[in-house]
């Protein structure tokens, strides 16, 4: 298996990003906790019965109602990180961020790197005693990709063939090139190679679903009663809006390496009442409200972490004067990133000085980011005489009228008047800000109505691939009308590229081009921030992933 790609970033809880889907849909992200009325008021929250003396329980705060215990629509972080402890994939997250072995004990690929092969754990069980079998893969991987299942995760397995005509409506579920050769065997085949292959099938939309029990019972889960699942741990509670509770699964092929007995997940969408919990003990885990940022910032308890994904800026390319491109560039390397995260978002984040996020790792060891270097950076005096340049080019004595356009939330804002400020300072511009509700405003940049419009990206796989592909010609994710011939073939040629050190550079390219073109210009990359009680230990936050207590303990 191959395994040079590795993040080594420590990443935030996922629960703390309960206001975002890590999909592709980037008018959101996370937002810094706000205070609102909490779910669970008049509830008794964070009430729990007192555990026996020698039980290791712990205490964690899902937010809010999970979406959905089926995998396959469950694609949002109040499910996901519930679902990556009560089930489990073909692969699991190590400490180190890697996809390695988990249901699966052995994986071959084929010379051609289209073909994978699962071998299925003998040990591998459901919570009720049944064998994962190769079959379960399979029927929940075609439930995901069947339309009437609408999961808005289906497009993760397009590289799958035969995977996205069936999705669409216009292949057969036998058309799809995945196989239970006998009970033990899990094939897959590929449209092409797909170096992060082994890390996306860690998201819990490719985990299995005992077909048994799914055949039976449609609405199996969604309750503990009926809930059967194959992951560490194994859900025995559920008052929905209120709490859900796990303990040990005593059939997971691994469970000698669990040390917590139990898991109790409170759900309070209020980070003060979170906050107050923690204190009163009632958590072992919480998100820092904003308003004690500053005040918490020296805590022993605190835990600062990066998140694969970034904030950023578009330009509608099709809207003068952001037709030109030395004009884009001016207006980028007329914002200075680290006054805003010093000075605007306060919460430590790194400043973005290119799309590609820190933490991916390549072939040689070294660090992505630093190895391309800052692409874009605060330089006044660049923007000043690009903005003259592209005037010229365009034949402007007086720049069109510029609008920054951005969704409600006082943090965008405070963002969008900074960025406002610079462009006045730097290049003399008036620009005039803009807000449009959240549903609204997403809706009308896909339909490329703004001038300029923030927006964020968080990954959906450990890959520079997943956050480069954005901008290719047509994707949904693009919204800048931007389309480039050269960079749609480096973006093809990056997924069909088998040579793991020319695929680097190649990705590397992609960068560099997509930062000249400007058709988007970065602020900074998501970190979130979490406390964490004395004597919790083992709990693996991934950048790109999910919580892990499958190691975590509590003395």
């Amino acid at each position: 298996m191959k395994k040079w790609l590795t993040f080594l970033m420590v990443a935030m809880l996922a629960l703390v990003l309960a206001a975002c889907t890590a999909n592709k849909d980037a008018g959101k992200e996370p937002e810094k906790p706000a205070d609102t009325t909490s779910k669970t008021e008049g509830k008794d929250e964070g009430k729990t019965e007192e555990p026996a003396a020698s039980e290791k329980v712990l205490l964690l705060n899902n937010g809010d109602e999970p979406t959905s215990f089926d995998p396959s629509i469950g694609f949002n972080a109040v499910s996901w990180s519930a679902l990556n402890n009560i089930m489990e994939g073909l692969t699991r997250l190590d400490e180190n961020h890697r996809a390695v072995e988990a249901t699966a004990e052995k994986i071959d690929i084929s010379a051609d790197g289209l073909t994978y092969t699962f071998t299925i754990r003998d040990s591998a069980k459901w919570s009720n005693g049944d064998p994962v079998v190769a079959g379960d893969f399979v029927w929940a991987w075609k439930h995901m990709l069947n339309p009437e299942t609408a999961s808005p995760a289906a497009f993760l397995a397009y590289f799958i063939e035969g995977a996205e005509a069936y999705n669409n409506g216009e292949g057969s579920a036998d058309d799809i090139a995945i196989e239970a050769k006998d009970e033990r065997t899990f094939v897959v085949k590929l449209t092409s190679p797909n170096e992060a292959f082994l890390n996306i099938i860690t998201n819990p939309s490719f985990f299995p679903i005992n077909e048994k029990v799914a055949s039976a019972n449609p609405t199996w889960h969604t309750e503990a009663a009926t809930f059967v699942g194959n992951g560490p741990f194994k859900l025995t509670k559920w008052d929905h809006d209120v709490s859900f509770e796990f303990e040990k699964n005593e059939h997971y092929w691994d469970a000698a390496a669990v040390k917590l007995d139990k898991v109790h997940w409170a759900m309070v969408n209020d980070s003060t009442t979170s906050y107050q919990m923690y204190q009163a003990n009632e958590l072992d885990v919480t998100g820092v409200p904003s308003e004690l940022a500053d005040q918490l910032k020296d805590s022993p308890e605190l835990r600062v972490s990066d998140l694969a994904g970034l904030y950023f800026y578009r330009f509608n390319t099709s809207m003068e004067p952001f037709t030109n491109k030395k004009i884009r560039q001016a207006f980028a390397f007329a914002v200075d990133q680290e006054e805003i995260v010093n000075f605007v978002t306060k919460n430590g984040e790194k400043a973005a000085h290119g799309f590609v996020t820190y933490g991916f790792i390549g072939p040689d060891g070294k660090e992505f980011r630093e190895s391309v270097g800052d692409l874009v950076s605060f330089n006044p005096e660049k923007a000043k005489q690009l903005l003259e340049e592209g005037m010229k080019e365009e034949g402007y004595t007086e720049l069109p009228k510029v609008t920054i356009t951005y969704s409600t939330s006082e943090s965008h804002q405070n963002i969008a008047i900074a960025l406002q400020s610079k462009f006045k300072e730097v290049l003399g511009v008036d620009a005039e800000l803009q807000n449009i509700e959240g549903a609204v405003f997403l809706s009308e940049q896909k339909e490329f109505k703004y001038q300029m419009s923030r927006s964020s990206f968080l990954h959906d796989y450990a890959d520079p691939v997943n956050a480069l592909e954005s901008f290719i010609t047509g994707s949904s994710m693009n919204r800048t009308t931007w389309s480039n011939a050269e960079y749609d073939k480096l973006i093809a040629d990056i997924k069909n590229e088998t040579d793991e050190n020319k695929r680097w550079e190649m990705l590397k390219d992609a960068d560099r081009l997509l930062m000249d073109e400007m058709p988007v210009f970065p602020l900074y990359f998501y970190n979130s921030t979490s406390l964490e009680k004395p004597g919790v230990t083992g709990i693996l936050r991934h950048p790109v992933g999910y919580l892990d207590l499958k190691y975590a303990d509590k003395n």
